[in-house]
């Protein structure tokens, strides 16, 4: 089971501990799901879907909060698509008017009415009830990509309103979700570890919270230790090509001139330096006569370089 149908599932449990909570994720459903029609001049709404959580949940509310028993039909998606289509069909008139009415869709306007399929604000005033709105809309159209490849969370919809909607209210819980079209659909999402973690959490999904920080941990420690491996190699790495350019320096003048012109001091340090290849600088400044700290040591190897270039470029004698 993928990560995005846990999530699905352990939430698809969750039910709101009012009515108006299960009013709020009715809405959803029926914003993002429904086709509300007329049937020989009475509404009928219809509630289609291929997720089998969305059906159950839908049932499951319907009774619930308005005591509706809705038909369930199951068909076909079509010979290019082999997934089962879940519908749920209300062809009483006076209930589908009741729950369109409480779910802000249907209203009146000049005593004739009206069908505004959207989020209705008054519906979702309460924060448990913008909690279970999205917690309905993730069920729906929602997916998270497992969180040890990358993080993503988004909602796919068909509407720019129900999208710029959605986004608006994902954002009053101080998340920063954004809108993007993709193809005929828009695409509500967010790509950071801790947002996503913050909406799981709105959601009710704390199952799935406790996994995805889990993971965060571990890549976290990873990243950490990565980041420490790749400084500290490219720390030796300096400290192997410094080693390697005081010996190819201090070679070089006792080929050309010998050692024994150098002053007494960086004489001294040129023998320990090859003598000792690999010593650190701070452990070389302890073998001498007269011990030094690194930089004290560091100042004669320079000294030694500078000399080296200068005899190679053949422009001046040791001084």
């Amino acid at each position: 089971m993928s990560f995005s149908s846990k999530v699905k599932q352990e939430i698809g449990e969750h039910l709101g501990n009012g009515r108006h909570c299960r009013i709020a994720e009715l809405s959803s459903f029926v914003n993002i799901c429904g086709h509300i029609g007329l049937c020989r001049d009475y509404f009928c709404l219809k509630i289609q879907t291929e997720n089998y959580l969305v059906a159950k949940k839908c049932f499951t509310l319907l009774k619930n909060a308005f005591n509706i028993n809705s038909e369930i039909f199951i068909k076909s998606g079509g010979k290019k698509r082999r997934s089962k289509v879940y519908v749920l069909f209300i062809k009483d008139s006076d209930q589908v008017e009741r729950l369109l009415r409480a779910t802000g869709i249907l209203l009146t306007k000049e005593g004739l009415p009206v069908i505004r399929n959207k989020l209705n604000p008054t519906v979702v005033s309460s924060i448990c009830c913008r909690r279970a709105y999205i917690r309905g809309a993730f069920i729906s159209v929602g997916s998270v990509n497992n969180p040890e490849k990358n993080y993503h969370l988004e909602f796919v919809l068909s509407s720019w309103e129900l999208a710029t909607q959605l986004r608006d209210l994902v954002n009053t819980f101080d998340l920063d979700s954004k809108v993007v079209e993709r193809k005929d659909h828009f695409v509500v999402y967010l790509k950071e570890g801790e947002q996503i973690v913050d909406l799981l959490n709105i959601m009710g999904a704390h199952i799935a919270l406790m996994d995805l920080e889990n993971v965060r941990i571990v890549k976290e420690m990873r990243n950490d230790i990565n980041r420490k491996v790749n400084c500290e190699t490219a720390n030796l790495n300096k400290v192997v090509l410094a080693a390697v350019k005081q010996l190819e320096d201090i070679t070089y003048i006792q080929q050309t001139i010998g050692l024994d012109k150098l002053p007494m001091q960086l004489q001294e340090v040129a023998r320990l330096r090859l003598d000792y290849p690999d010593t650190s600088l701070k452990e070389l400044g302890t073998y001498l006569a007269e011990p030094v700290g690194k930089s004290g040591v560091n100042h004669r190897l320079r000294k030694i370089s500078n000399l080296a270039e200068t005899l190679r470029e053949g422009k001046g004698e040791e001084k």
